[in-house]
């Protein structure tokens, strides 16, 4: 569907742009983002592999055409937010220019520019990972393990808050020396023993970094894993390392042919595996799970103020997402109030993420109706949703599909969520349905009617004004919806004996 002119205006100027340029020891990167604060969207993503610190375990500087390299492509990152008129941007630079003895002249060059890199130490840029992974992933509780080419940082993370942090010299472009020695696992070993504190820390480890996850892009390809977006996916130790062991002998070539794994992170995969067979033993955490926010959504994450920060990331990314395809959260919100008596238990956990539904739902029909089947499950699916787990995932696309009159999932979906958690996204979706044909959201609609359950009975009452509503289709929408909460289906203009047997939709016009 196309976003009006005016629409992608009142977003440009609602959601000002913001810039990340990322100077690492494998690559060079800069990032722009827009949308909500809370949880913004990349509208531009571009990466060099400059490799400034392949020289750091040889020479210990950063070599004249890695230089030549990364200074080029910064020139262009500097002009690219000059012409995007970016007027927020943070230049970061961590391990390379931090321990090669010409770091410092580097970011002189990098400053003549016209940006200002700032120099993060190990400790710095293992809390702004940790930044990244706390607004990322509300309440949790584990240990981050952000790898990059140049280091290995480690950070603990609970209740919203960072705590102790180490850097290691354990990157991408440091483990090929490392492994070509036999003693490889005694030398890991060794440098995890200095992060002690991470071993005694409860819960899972949050992997950050592009080859963290291009492992995750293996694992879901191994087990024809229903979701595309590695964000979010989990691993169990034990599985984890039946993967590593395959792994530490995998060919670049066969490997760099799955999708979502490049031919740079392809060859960094057989050394970081082996590098992760050790941690897992030393760590014995709760489990692996990935996610794509690390040190630049930090940076991000890090400015915001204790009110953004409390939002519901998810909310926040459908509230923009939905809000230009003419999906008004205020109307969604009258939705969800409207619908809450067919939910399993009103008031639970799982409103926000049904708001979420009503709202992509409402966006929906504003597809053409041939293309909503897959909008439906690529918007839930596909699209990265922030704060929102597989389980959720499953939930959401069930209940567009509910939205569409589907009441059946693809078996896959079983893998995501219990049966009882997909029949109530459908219940979400189906209940979204009858309101719709009642003008959903009018206020007309919201002052008129009500939606609820009596004993066996799913009543839709109308006041004598909403009476001509009584028809095909929103009869037929009311059935579906009663036949799939076994309920028998009532529409009640005055009062209703609840006595009163129905076997199909019945239309009390009493006074």
């Amino acid at each position: 569907m196309r976003i009006s002119r005016k629409a992608r205006w009142e977003r440009r100027h609602l959601y000002p742009r913001r810039a990340v340029i990322d100077i690492g020891s494998n690559t060079v990167r800069l990032v722009v983002y827009d949308g909500p604060l809370r949880a913004p969207e990349v509208i531009w993503n571009e990466k060099v592999a400059a490799r400034l610190g392949q020289d750091l375990s040889t020479s210990g500087k950063i070599p004249p055409v890695a230089s030549k390299e990364a200074l080029g492509a910064l020139a262009r990152y500097a002009l690219i937010v000059e012409d995007l008129g970016v007027e927020h941007v943070q230049t970061v630079a961590t391990a390379a220019a931090r321990e090669a003895s010409n770091g410092a002249a580097f970011l002189r060059k990098v400053k003549k520019l016209g940006l200002k890199p700032r120099l993060l130490s190990g400790e710095e840029e293992a809390r702004v990972s940790a930044m990244g992974v706390i607004g990322a992933f509300p309440g949790a509780q584990g240990t981050v393990a952000d790898l990059g080419g140049g280091s290995l940082e480690f950070v603990s993370i609970e209740h919203g808050d960072h705590h102790r942090g180490s850097s290691l010299p354990l990157g991408t472009l440091r483990l090929p020396a490392l492994r070509a020695k036999s003693n490889f696992g005694k030398r890991i070993r060794k440098e995890m023993g200095k992060v002690g504190w991470a071993q005694a820390h409860p819960g899972p480890l949050y992997m950050v970094g592009g080859t963290w996850r291009a492992l995750a892009r293996y694992a879901m390809n191994a087990a024809d894993y229903p979701l595309t977006d590695p964000h979010g996916f989990e691993l169990d130790v034990e599985e984890a390392q039946r993967l590593c062991s395959k792994l530490v002998r995998a060919k670049p070539e066969k490997l760099s042919s799955i999708m979502g794994i490049s031919a740079m992170r392809s060859t960094c995969l057989p050394d970081a595996a082996a590098m992760l067979r050790v941690m897992l033993d030393e760590f014995e955490p709760d489990g692996l799970i990935f996610s794509s926010w690390g040190l630049r959504e930090g940076l991000l994450f890090d400015e915001l103020d204790p009110l953004q920060r409390a939002k519901d990331p998810l909310l926040a990314g459908v509230v923009a997402f939905a809000g230009v395809r003419d999906a008004s959260i205020t109307v969604a919100t009258r939705l969800a109030g409207w619908t809450v008596n067919i939910t399993r238990d009103s008031g639970n956990p799982d409103e926000p993420l049904r708001l979420a539904a009503i709202q992509l739902a409402m966006a929906l029909q504003r597809v053409e109706p041939n293309l909503r089947h897959n909008y439906a499950t690529e918007w839930a699916l596909d699209k990265r949703w922030i704060g929102c787990d597989a389980r959720g995932r499953a939930m959401i696309c069930s209940a567009l599909l509910g939205s569409l009159g589907r009441t059946e999932v693809p078996v896959s979906f079983r893998r995501l969520a219990s049966d009882d958690d997909l029949h109530e996204g459908l219940t979400w979706g189906l209940g979204y349905r009858v309101a719709r044909r009642l003008r959903a959201g009018s206020h007309a609609m919201m002052t008129t009617s009500s939606l609820t359950r009596k004993k066996n009975k799913l009543v839709l009452r109308l006041d004598k004004s909403r009476a001509a509503m009584a028809h095909y289709p929103l009869t037929f929408d009311l059935e579906v919806l009663a036949t799939w909460l076994d309920l028998e289906p009532k529409i009640k203009i005055g009062s209703y004996d609840f006595e009163e047997d129905a076997h199909s939709v019945r239309v009390d016009r009493s006074a």
